[in-house]
């Protein structure tokens, strides 16, 4: 600890600027927009729906958090007469690594969704840039069945913040920032639904 001075000095900057960074982007969310993504929720919980969630890397991971958080928080933890019916289309490893060596890594979604969507069922795509290949391609096969799309995005909101139905938009060219507000959205709308009685 003799150094803590001079790492005070040399970080306390960086620091703060990535804390007033994320603090400034939180305060920028739009509620309204939250609101629409519980709405969605609560709708495909109601009328018995599957929840889609995939993405890539941080965004994998934070998708794998959210099906964990949402399966076991809202059914067991606070059981309620309907359960809410989130899939994962990341944690499956065989799955996803056949795909993209047989087919394409582009292909390790929509190829999933294929196998399991129905009419009704939410898709939400989580990609900090907006443009992940893998994301789009199951984003564009949920639209054309009918479907709809929650995005979480970063960066100008790619061509996910279009395709979408309700879009997040984290507008911060800044990865780590974005991917903090995305994992912190999957525990704000399940606090707000773990509290609400609905």
């Amino acid at each position: 600890f003799k150094n803590i001075k001079r790492c005070i000095n040399m970080y306390c900057e960086r620091i703060n600027h990535y804390k007033q960074n994320l603090i400034n982007e939180i305060n920028n969310l739009d509620n309204n927009v939250i609101c629409s993504v519980v709405e969605l929720l609560l709708k495909s919980r109601d009328e018995d729906k599957q929840v889609f969630v995939f993405g890539n890397g941080g965004s994998g991971a934070t998708a794998s958090h959210i099906v964990g958080d949402f399966n076991k928080g809202l059914s067991l933890d606070k059981p309620r007469e309907k359960r809410f019916k989130f899939i994962s289309l990341v944690d499956n490893s065989p799955t996803l690594l056949s795909l993209a060596n047989d087919v394409s890594y582009n292909d390790v979604f929509v190829e999933q969704l294929k196998n399991f969507i129905n009419d009704g069922d939410l898709v939400i795509g989580i990609s900090g840039s907006g443009n992940s290949e893998n994301v789009l391609c199951a984003v564009n096969y949920a639209k054309e069945i009918g479907n709809t799309v929650i995005g979480f995005t970063g960066f100008d909101g790619g061509k996910l913040k279009k395709l979408s139905d309700v879009c997040v938009h984290v507008p911060l060219y800044d990865m780590q920032i974005v991917e903090d507000i995305h994992m912190m959205l999957g525990h704000l709308i399940f606090s707000v639904l773990y509290y609400g009685e609905y």
